[in-house]
């Protein structure tokens, strides 16, 4: 009968309430983005980063000047190699293609899989020692060794994403996928954990490592080189001085936990923006709500002493301002979560699904706890509202 009687005061006051369920509406839309916003790039960083980038420095140079006969590069990164591994300085090196972790570099080949196509799968060209380098976790299998350059099935490594939506709960080793034409096989000899290569905050993608062999030594311009902790910058001075000479050419040093940092600021800046401009909307809202919510109550202070003349207390008549708002709230909230459920449903923007949902859920508690915080204050005032006082300014 109480609701009944809520609604009934509600719809006789139905274009007084249309500016309160816009705003709650409006308010909805944002804070739902902005959560999706929040929990996506949360799931994101809690998952395990898959590798450890502390003490690994990239040395880019310029690949024109090399021997372009293939025995004399195969020659030159040999001694260029075990140069580096001589200095006491350097704990292990790989040649690597240019899109390592945090490089802003990105190289994707397809794969096919029981006639399944696998698009945009990022392309990792590794040494033999790339595992060292970075210290990622094997999950299965091995990795790579200098013989599998001669062996009959071209040998390669997968992540565990990549893995599960081919195999599933199979094992993955021994098994063959074909390249995106599906005319060449590839042998899988071990699964890697997933690695975020493009920051703490942005999913792994599925992962292929295949071998540098010497037919991609040509177009090799990178050594990836983890350091011990005794380097220093003059050992940095004189690590460029080698390798300028050795290549002839201009030299590169970056240290990724720097690039890592610049990759993270990347993402964390824009997202501080965007929380500081959502939270004055919703600060403005809420003033808006308040506001709303006393005109209101001067509008109604007629029926609120009479309700009190009649034997309503100031608890009830509090009660009942409350929850007209959370009534309205409610009504705004069903026809923003028909917007919002429809993001799910489409897979806008590829994002997980759990994303928009526990967005949504937050979303409707915060409006919620924020039409409550709003409605409080401007219904103990009604409740205080003495009768005779009310009716005589009436």
């Amino acid at each position: 009968m109480m609701f009944k009687h809520l609604f009934k005061l509600i719809w006789n006051k139905r274009k007084q309430n249309f500016l309160f369920l816009s705003e709650i509406l409006i308010s909805f839309l944002v804070i739902f983005a902005v959560f999706s916003y929040l929990t996506y790039y949360y799931q994101n960083y809690s998952k395990p980063l898959g590798f450890d980038y502390k003490r690994v420095w990239s040395v880019a140079y310029g690949n024109g000047q090399l021997p372009k006969n293939r025995d004399s590069l195969v020659t030159f990164y040999d001694n260029l190699t075990k140069s580096l591994k001589a200095m006491p300085q350097i704990e292990s090196i790989s040649l690597s293609s240019s899109n390592y972790p945090y490089s802003d570099s990105f190289m994707s080949t397809g794969l096919t899989h029981n006639r399944r196509k696998y698009d945009r799968v990022s392309n990792y060209m590794v040494g033999n020692d790339y595992q060292k380098v970075w210290n990622v976790s094997l999950l299965e299998g091995r990795w790579f060794l200098p013989e599998d350059a001669v062996s009959k099935d071209k040998g390669v490594i997968i992540n565990e994403t990549l893995k599960n939506e081919m195999f599933g709960k199979q094992k993955a080793i021994g098994k063959f996928i074909g390249d995106f034409d599906d005319k060449n096989k590839l042998k899988v000899i071990g699964v890697v954990a997933d690695i975020k290569a493009n920051g703490d905050f942005q999913p792994g993608n599925n992962a292929l490592f295949s071998p540098l062999d010497t037919g991609y030594l040509k177009w090799t311009g990178t050594v990836l080189i983890k350091v011990r902790e005794s380097a220093d910058a003059t050992f940095e001075s004189k690590l460029y001085k080698f390798m300028a000479t050795s290549t002839h050419n201009a030299v590169e040093i970056q240290h990724v936990d720097e690039m890592r940092d610049k990759r993270n600021r990347r993402t964390i800046t824009p997202m501080v923006i965007f929380i500081i401009i959502a939270s004055f909307l919703i600060i403005n809202v809420a003033l808006g709500l308040f506001g709303v919510l006393w005109y209101n109550i001067n509008k109604r202070k007629g029926e609120i002493g009479l309700r009190r003349a009649i034997g309503a207390s100031g608890r009830s008549v509090s009660y009942q301002l409350v929850m007209e708002a959370i009534i309205l709230a409610t009504m705004s909230l069903l026809v923003g979560c028909f917007f919002a459920v429809q993001f799910p449903l489409l897979s806008v923007f590829d994002i997980p699904a759990s994303v928009y949902i526990i967005a949504m859920l937050l979303s409707v508690a915060f409006i919620y706890l924020l039409v409550l915080f709003c409605s409080l204050y401007p219904g103990k005032q009604a409740a205080s509202i003495h009768p005779a006082v009310a009716l005589h300014e009436e």
